[in-house]
């Protein structure tokens, strides 16, 4: 990040980089009037590069001996496909849901590995770009909370598609009243289960909705302020350390972080995955 009259202080740095390319300035942590353009624009590029690399693979593939490509493509649509039939078990529900959660896995994990890119790479190419210093750029949509919620909400209205398809409106609506404490009898104990089970229904898929989004989005956003205190360790070594064990540090710290980070964004775009193949096999599942 340039600087006008002196260099940033690791807070400001730290501030500057969480900073999103948005309509306006945002002002709290929910804001459903704010647009970031940035998570919006890096999704849809990396989520247009991930169709690529699937449409490549679909294209070079082969009834014979297969390459690594074509064998690791494989490997990941077969892993899919078995965890989509031990959650869902209506065939018909299939044909869309394990797609859908192939697209899923993938479209997450390219998000999340755009957190392996230098932290001040693609912000300071924007910068030049706009000739403005102090332009702002974040390239980790799924460290962005509206991009991690934005895409629980979906799953969530894909839970009532289903409860309503596979049950049927009036089935659904049942269920809503009558589970998990049941029903009575006795009609006025009956009102009183009810609006209890439909108040537990609710707070069950605001929590897990809730809980879809922010466990995405929490273990991302945490990565990627490490990046940026490493990044900060490598920036007070090149202006001002006399001595080695700084800059050995850097490197060491920031290769590391690296090597662990790989299974972390793999690992949460294959939680997100199985929760919605969990969430959308309940759907399916009569209480």
């Amino acid at each position: 990040m340039a600087a006008d009259a002196h260099a940033p202080t690791a807070s400001e740095y730290i501030v500057h980089h969480l900073q999103h390319l948005q309509n306006i300035k945002q002002t709290k942590i929910v804001d459903f009037s704010v647009v970031n353009y940035d998570s919006v624009i890096v999704g849809l590029i990396v989520g247009g590069l991930a169709l690529f690399v699937l449409w490549l693979a679909a294209r070079k593939a082969t009834s014979g001996v297969p390459g690594r490509f074509q064998a690791a493509v494989e490997m990941m649509v077969e892993m899919v496909d078995n965890q989509a039939k031990a959650n869902i078990h209506n065939a018909e529900s299939r044909k869309f849901i394990a797609p859908l959660a192939l697209t899923v896995f993938v479209w997450i994990f390219a998000m999340n590995a755009m957190d392996m890119l230098p932290v001040d790479l693609l912000p300071v190419l924007w910068q030049g770009a706009t000739g403005d210093s102090h332009a702002v750029l974040r390239v980790v949509p799924t460290a962005d909370l509206s991009t991690t919620l934005g895409l629980a909400f979906a799953v969530l209205l894909l839970c009532f598609w289903y409860s309503v398809k596979i049950k049927g409106a009036g089935g659904w609506a049942h269920e809503l009243v009558t589970a998990p404490f049941g029903t009575s009898k006795n009609p006025f104990f009956a009102v009183i289960l009810g609006v209890v089970n439909l108040l537990m229904q609710i707070i069950e898929y605001v929590a897990k909705t809730v809980s879809h989004g922010m466990r995405l989005f929490g273990n991302m956003y945490a990565g990627e302020l490490v990046f940026m205190l490493i990044a900060l360790m490598g920036g007070a070594a090149a202006m001002s350390l006399s001595g080695v064990l700084l800059p050995v540090g850097h490197i060491i710290a920031g290769s590391i972080w690296a090597i662990f980070h790989i299974l972390i964004i793999t690992l949460q775009a294959f939680i997100f995955m199985m929760l919605t193949l969990i969430y959308l096999g309940q759907a399916h599942e009569a209480h």
